[in-house]
């Protein structure tokens, strides 16, 4: 049996961003395979009274965050440009994610929309925008429609729930067996627990 993680990300999250650039091969190196699993924080930080990102609502917290991105993106070598505004409307790209997953082309999808929000500052809520991720993931375009369906829209539902079921406070978190992983710094500690089981 091949080891595996599972991935959970939130398409606004920035630190979300730098674990999708890096996880295929970070994992791939020791022989697990990744579980890509899109959902909402929008539920899940309502539930703590939340209406808006952490990072906007401690104005402190979040220009630490915007800071640290850049200092990130730049060892890493990643484009970096700052939304506007923020946090972005993942809702759409989190449907055509699972989409793209029945495709089996949910990375490629992934990256891209991460790319285009992050790297180049545009907004993913844009219908043309998530267009051309979809074709830039190798996706035929007649299958976008599927993201509109009232099963894609059940399933991206049942996501969230699952998430909250799981006890997932924030993005990006990780799952290797029993244990949960939180946080972009936590990827590698996460890759090796699953490796090791």
């Amino acid at each position: 049996m091949t080891a595996s993680i599972q991935f959970w990300f939130e398409f606004a999250s920035t630190y979300s961003y730098l674990s999708a650039m890096r996880i295929e091969d970070a994992a791939a190196r020791h022989g697990v395979a990744v579980d890509w699993q899109p959902f909402l924080l929008g539920p899940i930080f309502a539930a703590q009274g939340w209406d808006n990102s952490p990072f906007n609502i401690y104005p402190a917290k979040g220009r630490y965050m915007w800071r640290d991105m850049e200092r990130l993106c730049d060892a890493r070598d990643l484009p970096f440009l700052r939304p506007d505004p923020f946090p972005q409307n993942g809702l759409m790209a989190a449907r055509l994610a699972l989409v793209a997953k029945q495709q089996g082309r949910i990375a490629p999808f992934v990256r891209a929309v991460y790319a285009a929000q992050f790297g180049r500052g545009l907004a993913i809520s844009d219908a043309g925008v998530l267009s051309k991720c979809w074709l830039e993931a190798g996706l035929d375009a007649t299958l976008m429609q599927g993201a509109s369906t009232p099963e894609t829209k059940a399933a991206l539902h049942g996501q969230s729930e699952n998430a909250q079921k799981l006890d997932l406070f924030g993005a990006p978190s990780f799952i290797a067996g029993d244990e949960l992983f939180w946080g972009d710094d936590r990827l590698e500690q996460a890759i090796m627990h699953a490796a090791s089981i």
